[in-house]
């Protein structure tokens, strides 16, 4: 059971949406945070910073713009998806922008360590979650793509992907929305807008649309079903 934790008003973010700082990242203030349309974001060096943009990016998961060259791929199978095999390991390459190095420096992330624990809690209790794209190379299963994020009530809120090859972030991303679709999610929060995103169908509603489809969540509820297989 959650101890739901309120935010202040969403008015009084500022013109970028930042609302707030402070606080802890423990399970109850994160899943309080996601089910107002709140989320962290915040370097190594600041303190928790809390945002609720307006307008607000989201993925409709039937609205993915599919490619000629996507859609190849995906019939082409070259790929093994899964989800919710390997939650540590798709955050550490989003961490690290996709590269595994030991060189990569750990101040360089938003995901600093404080945030891959928080996130890590959240997929021990059921509301993080992982898709996985895996390559076999000369006999080696390689993990070379995926994204993360949060599932409460028919949201998914997403917070990073990477890849390390071509498409791999993308066929991570038509995964989810097909895995979404059968589950008659309302949508996938993206959070603020970027090229990528809004390349692939993505598109900004108003803060008050986005919260309306927030108003049904049961923050007890974590979709047990999510990571049934792919």
């Amino acid at each position: 059971m959650v101890n739901f934790v309120r935010f202040p008003a969403l008015s009084n973010t500022n013109e970028d949406g930042l609302l707030a700082m402070g606080g802890d990242l423990s399970v109850d203030t994160l899943v309080s945070a996601y089910s107002q349309g709140i989320f962290p974001w915040f370097n190594h060096d600041q303190p928790i910073l809390w945002w609720s943009p307006d307008p607000r990016l989201v993925l409709y998961p039937d609205q993915l713009k599919v490619s000629k060259s996507l859609a190849k791929l995906v019939r082409q199978q070259r790929f093994e998806v899964t989800c919710d095999q390997a939650f540590q390991q798709v955050v550490r390459c989003c961490a690290l922008r996709g590269a595994e190095k030991s060189i990569s420096d750990p101040a360089d992330t938003w995901i600093t360590q404080s945030m891959h624990d928080a996130y890590s809690e959240l997929f021990d209790k059921g509301y993080a979650h992982s898709i996985e794209v895996w390559q076999i190379t000369a006999g080696q299963r390689l993990l070379v793509g995926g994204l993360y994020g949060v599932v409460l009530g028919k949201v998914f809120f997403g917070e990073s992907m990477f890849s390390e090859v071509n498409n791999a972030s993308k066929i991570a991303l038509f995964s989810l929305c097909s895995r979404l679709r059968q589950l008659k999610f309302d949508l996938i929060d993206c959070q603020v807008a970027s090229e990528h995103l809004l390349s692939l169908g993505a598109l900004e509603i108003p803060r008050d649309v986005f919260l309306r489809h927030l108003k049904s969540i049961n923050i007890s509820d974590t979709s047990e079903h999510f990571s049934d297989d792919l």
